[in-house]
Parts: C-alpha cells; sequence; structure tokens
C-alpha cells in the first residue's frame, strides 16, 4: 500500500491581477500544506487567469507569467504542484501546466485539445500542442522539457489532460495510461452550464476506471471575468471509485478538496485487467524524473462530500439561484461598485433581478460571515449592525418608477417585494418627464401624438424616460444599475433600447421568460436548500406578464403582443440553437403544441423571425450578461447573427406556401 494525500484547489482568480492570483494561489498551496498535502493541482491559467481574451497576444503576459511561475515554485517546498500559465515557444503561444516538485520547475505539458467552440476561443490565442512531441523551452535562462510530457517524482507516474483534452474521444489519458501513469491531474476552466457539472463527474470516474488510475479535477471558482460563471466542483477519483467531491458555487477565495489515493491499488488494478496492454516496445510519451519523497501516511476514511441540493428534484432551480448569485457577487466587488440599483417595475422580469440580488447578499453573508463579508465589500457601512438584512437595505435599492398607465397593482406588487426583500425602495413619478417631451416633440412636428398614428413611439419614450433617473442615482451612489430584459425578449427584440435593457450588467439575459416565471414560483413555494420559500413572490406571480405601456383599457399583455412564452422559447432553440429553417420549425411546433392550428403556429414562427432579422443591433447593444447554459443569444460570446441580413424571405415565402396548400379552399 502507497498512500498519498493529493488536493484539488478551486481558486476565484481575475484575468491580470497578478498579485491577487498570486496571492490567492499562494494561500492554497499553505492550506495544502497544513493539511499534510503531497500533491495539489491548480486550475487552468491559475497565475494569468482564464479569461485574459485577445491580451493573451500582448508579450507582458506570458513574460510576467513566467516570472511569477519562479517566484510561486520557490512556495512548493516539501509539495509537488501544478500551475497554468500561457507560455511562448518558438514563436507560438501555448496554454500549458507546469509540473513543480519541491521548488524544481521540471517542465511543461501542453494543451492538445483546445476549446473553440460556444464561448470559448482558445484558438484565436493559443496553438495547440500535437500529440507524441516534445522539445525544450528556455525560462529564466534554463532550459525546461515541454510537451507531451509524464513526470515520475518518488517513484510515482504523474500526467496531465488539461480541461478540454478530457472532452474529446482521443484522450491523451489513453496514452498515458498505457505507458504506466498512476496519477491524472485535470487542470480546468469549465465554466457552467446546466447539469454540465454531472457530465464532468462522468469523464472524471470514467477516466480512472479505463485508465487504471486516480484521477484530480480542479476548476475555477465565480464570476471570473464578467460573463462566464465557474462552479467549483473539485473531483478526487481513483479505478472508478469516487473519494472526494468539492463543494460548488462557493463565495470564497478558494476551496480544498482533499483525500489518499492508493498508488499499488491501481496499478494492480491495471494489472487484473485483461484488455490492458503496456507499452513495452517504446514509450510514446517522455518521461521526467524529479526527486521527491512521499512520506508516510496512515490511511484515513474516503468520504465523498459535495451539496445536499445535488441529488434533489430541483437542482437545475438550485443551480440558477446560486450560479446567478456567485455571479453577481462577484461582479459587484470585481468592478468595484458599491451596490445595485434595479428599476423594479413589479413584473417577473424586475423581480427576479431583485431576488437574485438578495440571494448574492444572503448567501455571500451566510458562508463569509461578517468579517469575511466586509473583507470583500470594505465599502460597507460599519455603522450598522452585521445582520444581513441590514447588509440588503444598504447594497440593494429597488425603484418603482411610475407613468400615467402604471397601475396601483403593479405599484402594491413591487412595494410588497422590495418589503418581502428588505431591500431599498424609492419612487419615481416620470410621468412630467414623459409630457416634457410630447410638448418637445408636438411643438416639432405641428401636430399631435396618438395611438393610432403613433402607438411604438408613445411606448419607448415611457420606457426611456425611466432610464436618467436611476442612471443618476447609480452614478451619485457608485452603483452597479441592473438592466432586467431576459432572453426571450432579446430574441425578438421586445424591449425599448435605452429603456428597460438599461444598465452596466444584464444578468437574466441569459434565461428564458417561460422558465424564469416557473423560477419564482418555485422561489416563492420552496426556495433554495437553506434559505427556505419566499412568499411574498405571490404579489407578482399571480400577475399576467405586461408592459404597462398602453392605456389600460387595450388590456396590454407580453404574449398578445408576441406569442406565447413557452413557444417562444421552442421556436428560439430550434431556430437559432439547431439552425432548423421556418418550415421545419413548423412540423416540429405542429408535433409539441398540438392545441394551436397549423395557421396560428406559422404566423408565430413568422413573427419570430421577422422580429430575430430586425433587432441584432439590439442584442449587439446589451449590456453583458452571465453565461447559464450552451444555447444563449450573446453575440459577444455564442451567437453571431449579421446586423444586416435577407430576413429569411425566402423560408418564409415557402412556410406561406406549405400552408396554403393545406388550407382548405373558402375557409
Amino acid at each position: 500500500m502507497k498512500l498519498i494525500k493529493v488536493a484539488a484547489a478551486v481558486l476565484n482568480q481575475t484575468p491580470l491581477d497578478w498579485e491577487g492570483n498570486r496571492a490567492r494561489i499562494l494561500a492554497a498551496i499553505d492550506a495544502a500544506r497544513s493539511e499534510g498535502v503531497s500533491l495539489l493541482c491548480l486550475p487552468e491559467l491559475c497565475i494569468t487567469g482564464y479569461g485574459c481574451e485577445d491580451a493573451f497576444h500582448g508579450l507582458f503576459v506570458p513574460a510576467t507569467a513566467a516570472r511569477m511561475l519562479e517566484e510561486l515554485a520557490d512556495e512548493t517546498s516539501g509539495m509537488i504542484v501544478s500551475l497554468g500559465l500561457p507560455l511562448l515557444h518558438n514563436g507560438g503561444l501555448f496554454n500549458t501546466a507546469c509540473l513543480v516538485a519541491d521548488r524544481r520547475i521540471l517542465g511543461f505539458v501542453g494543451k492538445q485539445h483546445l476549446a473553440g467552440e460556444g464561448i470559448h476561443y482558445e484558438p484565436r490565442w493559443f496553438k495547440r500542442w500535437p500529440n507524441n512531441v516534445r522539445a525544450e523551452t528556455e525560462l529564466g535562462g534554463q532550459c525546461y522539457p515541454l510537451g507531451d510530457l509524464m513526470f515520475e517524482c518518488g517513484g510515482v507516474r504523474i500526467g496531465f489532460e488539461i480541461c478540454e483534452d478530457a472532452w474529446v474521444a482521443s484522450r491523451p489519458g489513453a496514452d498515458l495510461a498505457v505507458n504506466g501513469a498512476d496519477l491524472i491531474l485535470n487542470p480546468s476552466a469549465s465554466h457552467f452550464a446546466f447539469g454540465k457539472h454531472k457530465v464532468r463527474e462522468r469523464f472524471v470516474l470514467e477516466g480512472s476506471r479505463a485508465f487504471c488510475v486516480s484521477y484530480i479535477y480542479t476548476n475555477l471558482l465565480g464570476n471570473e471575468a464578467g460573463r462566464a460563471i465557474y462552479d467549483g466542483g473539485a473531483f478526487l477519483a481513483s479505478a472508478g471509485q469516487m473519494i472526494a467531491r468539492g463543494r460548488r458555487f462557493s463565495f470564497a477565495d478558494f476551496q480544498l478538496t482533499t483525500g489518499q489515493i492508493d498508488v499499488d491499488a491501481t496499478r494492480m488494478q491495471r494489472a487484473r485487467t485483461g484488455s490492458f496492454e503496456p507499452a513495452l516496445d517504446r514509450a510514446s510519451v517522455t518521461i521526467v524524473s524529479g526527486e521527491f519523497d512521499f512520506p508516510e501516511i496512515r490511511p484515513e476514511p474516503s468520504i465523498t462530500s459535495g451539496e445536499a441540493w445535488e441529488s434533489g428534484p430541483d437542482v437545475k432551480e438550485e443551480e440558477f439561484a446560486r450560479a446567478e448569485a456567485l455571479a453577481l457577487f462577484d461582479y459587484l466587488r470585481k468592478s468595484n461598485s458599491r451596490g445595485f440599483i434595479i428599476s423594479l417595475s413589479g413584473g417577473a422580469d424586475s423581480t427576479a433581478v431583485a431576488t437574485l440580488t438578495t440571494l448574492a447578499i444572503r448567501l455571500a453573508t451566510e458562508e463569509l460571515g461578517d468579517s469575511g463579508l466586509r473583507q470583500k465589500l470594505p465599502f460597507l457601512d460599519t455603522t450598522f449592525p452585521s445582520e444581513a438584512r441590514n447588509y440588503l437595505s444598504q447594497l440593494i435599492t429597488c425603484v418603482y418608477q411610475s407613468t400615467r398607465y402604471s397601475s396601483r397593482t403593479t405599484r402594491d406588487a413591487a412595494h410588497q417585494i422590495a418589503s418581502g426583500l428588505h431591500v431599498g425602495w424609492l419612487e419615481f413619478d416620470v410621468e412630467p418627464l414623459v409630457q416634457g417631451y410630447l410638448e418637445i416633440v408636438r411643438k416639432s412636428l405641428g401636430r399631435a401624438l396618438d395611438w393610432a398614428t403613433d402607438d411604438l413611439a408613445l411606448q419607448n419614450i415611457q420606457a426611456r424616460s425611466r432610464a436618467p433617473g436611476v442612471w443618476l442615482l447609480a452614478n451619485i451612489r457608485g452603483a452597479l444599475l441592473l438592466s432586467t430584459s431576459n432572453r426571450s425578449e432579446a430574441a425578438v427584440g421586445y424591449a425599448t433600447m435605452d429603456g428597460d435593457t438599461c444598465g452596466g450588467l444584464a444578468p437574466i439575459a441569459g434565461i428564458d421568460k417561460h422558465y424564469l416565471r416557473h423560477w419564482l414560483r418555485w422561489m416563492e413555494n420552496c426556495g433554495p436548500h437553506g434559505v427556505g420559500p419566499f412568499p411574498f413572490l405571490r404579489a407578482v406571480n399571480q400577475l399576467e406578464p405586461t408592459a404597462e405601456l398602453r392605456p389600460a383599457d387595450q388590456h396590454q399583455t407580453d404574449e398578445a403582443d408576441l406569442m406565447p412564452y413557452e413557444l417562444l422559447d421552442a421556436v428560439e432553440r430550434a431556430a437559432i440553437r439547431d439552425k432548423l429553417a421556418p418550415l421545419e420549425i413548423q412540423l416540429l411546433m405542429e408535433s409539441r403544441f398540438p392545441d394551436y392550428t397549423p395557421q396560428q403556429l406559422g404566423v408565430w414562427i413568422e413573427r419570430f423571425f421577422r422580429l430575430w432579422s430586425r433587432n441584432q443591433w439590439k442584442r449587439e447593444r446589451y449590456a453583458p450578461s452571465f453565461h447559464l447554459d450552451d444555447e444563449n443569444l450573446d453575440p459577444k460570446t455564442w451567437c453571431r447573427f449579421p446586423i444586416l441580413s435577407g430576413g429569411f424571405q425566402r423560408e418564409l415565402r415557402e412556410l406561406r406556401d406549405a400552408l396554403a396548400k393545406r388550407t382548405p379552399a373558402g375557409s
């Protein structure tokens, strides 16, 4: 029995935050050392931060990272530590993992499979390292091995799969296994998406089983660079058995997940596996030796952990609440903002945003405590008693902005929400501003404006008149103004540019309205594990969504203006994610929504494509939003579409022709 205590550290890093990143790495190393850890795996590109984007092409970035690596290596006494950094070699920039053993840099492994799909653009910055290729690279006047390497330290063979390397069919782990790897490290920067955590768990377990190794997976944590959320969630597995699971969505600077592995046990499992064929004639990887003495340790119980809610029936609802809360909290502190401002209309969207910001402060306070929260938000007023409720009223302000068409129902609903959430509350009457703008334009045009000829303009001026006041309030307080538009609105442009889209961050622009309403009902009746329900949300959940921008006798509702939200979201996914043509979508929607006639579905599908095509410019101008699944509409990270296009005219004509052939004569 050869036991080794290992650990994976998830880190909340920030791109180009050299000193902060260094401090968090050192804190994780010190914590691991204090727990008797011999080998520590840190996340991908942890020195620079993963989300540096085009800054990676500045020579100072790899140069500074190399200098910092040498500084960090000096802090690894008595430990083996993997560190991620960009490495400039022979004119190419490579995403690498460096293994350091007891203050000595042993070499660098290059990432073989670059993430270039969805929100990832690694091939824009990095070159992939070819399989079975080795080289030497110079760093600080010394030469080190670089490439497809394996390391042997104290008789234990260590290899790497760097993030995407483990997601592909031709995993490097197969070559490492036949060459006798005992341990595979996977330093990752794997962004959050609904359900993705289970995929990671499967490839960690399957890798450890199929390769007969112990496997250490680590990840980034928090809102690193603005859009992507990292949920952490480290794994330690051995020979197909999970040893330990790390906590997800932590508000701490880092989380350490530790466990013991038995090197002899995985070696003997490999020997007993009939399908295993070791490389006998020629090693397909170069093995770099490094002196290291693993201490003798006593067996400890193997304990898997994780979160209680992850095995419950409401995992997606919990993930949404916790991912958004962590992202909002990190965005607040990393942008040096001093609170949140929300224009609370009494509708579902603004209520969801207010609820999520409340969860951000409540969950952060619960985990970090008073001193930890004040350390991360040093601007907090120390005269307040150290209770979450007082932090909420200090950090979150909701503003109800009425016009002549605002109803008492929505005003009262908004006030109930603000009171139930214990956040700040203000009321602005913007009707005089609306009338002032209307009077200016009336005089200039020499005619009256009315609903028969100027419907859209009269709606939009109300929404736009609400923007200056909340922007002014945000400026006065140094706070972050949050936009309240959702993804369904973004798809069809059902939002007033410079009105309800105004803000520095759009936290729900990545989630559709149908799911958002479902989540609010879940929050009303259940709520996150350990938090409980918010029954006061009933004040909004019982209302039908409406913009309240037309006179009351017109009975304006969102779904009457557009189409049923459930259908809208299904059409959006079919058209934008799956790239189906309008006629294909018609047939698909007929099977999924049999309660609507084919002709009605055809009207709605055509409406979707026309509105989608003419509103790309709005999506280009949206404030940054969070990536929550692998089908978002953000043109800067996932969904590129031309601002000017033919608008699917040919495809929509084919749809109309097909429907006309199915319509009985005289009907």
